[in-house]
């Protein structure tokens, strides 16, 4: 197969990438490389898969007369749409930024889709859509309270890949993210900074109490199910999460603490009232429709995660520090 992602240089589409092309697929990807953090990590994550054959265009979803070109190119027979704008706290800043990337990014995309008859097309979303709801969060909740900016737009392109599903026989499946993390991941997340917080001997913000909890999910399993999810037809909304009681901040800094031997000083800052108290996934839908469900524990993943952080110190402490 011949297959496009976006956003292919970010933390879980690099992943996402590796994989297919380890599957024997041909896959093109596209990125801006913008600078929500320093643009020299994506490239970092890129370089991997270009010496496994990744082609790859520094482009934005946003320049259509590009994207135009690039479907009369190839002929895909699948968009993993994961480029995007990340991050709840930085889109309260900008949220104009967010809806012109992540809902007209979007919507370029579907429109492709369609002229070319391109019949797969997954998009990545996010937990953040279910604040308010009851836990386990089931993908049949209606999700119509956002909290901010960067889930009113991931909200509005699931809208979106439904109404080109429903008009034009489209196979889509909606990916719902849950707390991502592993090698190389974003610096704005908690891993990465609690990790070099405690590796370099830096205090750390945290906003709230560490009471706070989420369903961390290692890049490789959630890699794994967007990859599975190819092959899927028809319309679903699936959640890739761990699947397991919440993990609290406060057992993320005593897990970091233990696997390192160091002590990680915290600052506590007020709770946000964009952040979401508590995540949870049920994940009974993606083990019915894909057979998926994590394989990595969580004290695994973190242990892997600091392994990388210890074996590219040159390169980490090259990046700059720009904090979101």
């Amino acid at each position: 197969m011949t297959i496009l992602v976006t956003g292919s240089s970010g933390f879980i589409a690099a992943s996402v990438v590796k994989r297919l092309l380890n599957d024997g697929h041909d896959v093109v990807g596209i990125d801006d490389h913008n600078d929500y953090y320093d643009p020299a990590l994506k490239a970092y994550r890129n370089a991997q898969n270009l010496k496994k054959g990744l082609k790859f265009f520094e482009k934005s979803i946003l320049d259509k007369d590009f994207l135009k070109s690039l479907f009369k190119q190839h002929k895909f027979d699948a968009v993993v749409h994961l480029g995007a704008m990340a991050g709840v706290r930085y889109s309260q800043l900008n949220p104009h930024l967010y809806f012109d990337v992540n809902v007209t990014g979007t919507l370029n995309i579907l429109e492709l889709n369609r002229e070319f008859g391109v019949k797969k097309f997954i998009l990545a979303s996010t937990s953040s859509l279910y604040a308010g709801e009851p836990m386990p969060y089931v993908e049949t909740r209606p999700v119509n309270f956002p909290l901010s900016p960067y889930a009113a737009s991931k909200k509005s392109a699931e809208v979106l890949s439904y109404t080109y599903h429903y008009l034009y026989k489209m196979d889509v499946t909606i990916t719902r993210f849950f707390t991502v993390y592993g090698p190389a991941g974003r610096p704005d997340m908690s891993v990465y900074r609690f990790i070099e917080g405690v590796l370099e001997g830096e205090s750390v913000e945290l906003f709230g109490d560490g009471s706070q909890a989420r369903d961390f999910t290692y890049v490789e399993d959630i890699a794994r199910g967007v990859c599975s999810s190819i092959a899927l037809r028809g319309f679903q909304t699936l959640n890739l999460g761990g699947g397991n009681n919440p993990i609290t901040v406060t057992e993320l800094i005593e897990t970091v603490e233990s696997i390192t031997g160091k002590k990680l000083n915290v600052v506590k800052k007020p709770f946000m009232d964009s952040d979401m108290k508590v995540t949870w996934a049920d994940i009974s839908e993606a083990n019915k429709w894909m057979n998926w469900k994590p394989n990595t524990s969580f004290k695994e993943g973190i242990q892997k995660s600091i392994d990388w952080h210890l074996n590219n110190r040159d390169f980490i402490k090259l990046l700059k520090n720009i904090r979101r």
